[in-house]
């Protein structure tokens, strides 16, 4: 089980080496849109869209890397003064009864959207835009699995080691 929890937090983190790049082709993009619309006086539909495209796919795909490293968004009003021990059975719980139910129910309740939006091929948001919005869609289920591929490998973690005496 550890080496398949490993084998996890290798697919996240190469997941994360990837889409990082994302960030910089971000920023560069929306400083040329930024460039052509106010120094040249073009603009593009598209462009704005591929911001928007680059962003949901750097945060959606990067959650899960973000839970393995520790860094995602935690309410800390008793974690932090907490023992080991009772950080650990916080984490077990809220991986069981909190992140894992939501993420399966996330799944479940937004996949017939984004099976319809593959089935349609639904085209852009705006017209003009990237006539891919199935592919923006789809990076719902896709959050959904690493998320919670991620926490089965931090719960086989947690459970694996030994409580703190």
């Amino acid at each position: 089980m550890l080496r398949l929890a490993y084998g996890i937090d290798q697919l996240n983190t190469g997941i994360a080496n990837v889409i990082r790049w994302l960030a910089l082709f971000m920023v560069l993009t929306q400083f040329c849109i930024v460039i052509g619309r106010y120094v040249f006086g073009v603009n593009s539909i598209a462009a704005q869209e591929s911001v928007l495209y680059m962003h949901a796919t750097l945060f959606m795909l990067g959650a899960g890397f973000t839970l393995l490293v520790d860094k995602h968004v935690r309410v800390d009003v008793f974690y932090a003064k907490a023992t080991p021990q009772t950080r650990r059975r916080i984490d077990i719980l809220g991986h069981v009864f909190l992140l894992l139910p939501s993420m399966i129910a996330l799944l479940y309740w937004s996949w017939p959207s984004v099976r319809n939006s593959w089935r349609i091929l639904e085209g852009p948001i705006s017209v003009g835009g990237i006539e891919a919005v199935f592919l923006l869609k789809s990076l719902i289920p896709v959050f959904c699995i690493l998320i919670i591929l991620q926490s089965l490998s931090l719960l086989v973690r947690l459970l694996h080691e030994r409580e703190p005496t």
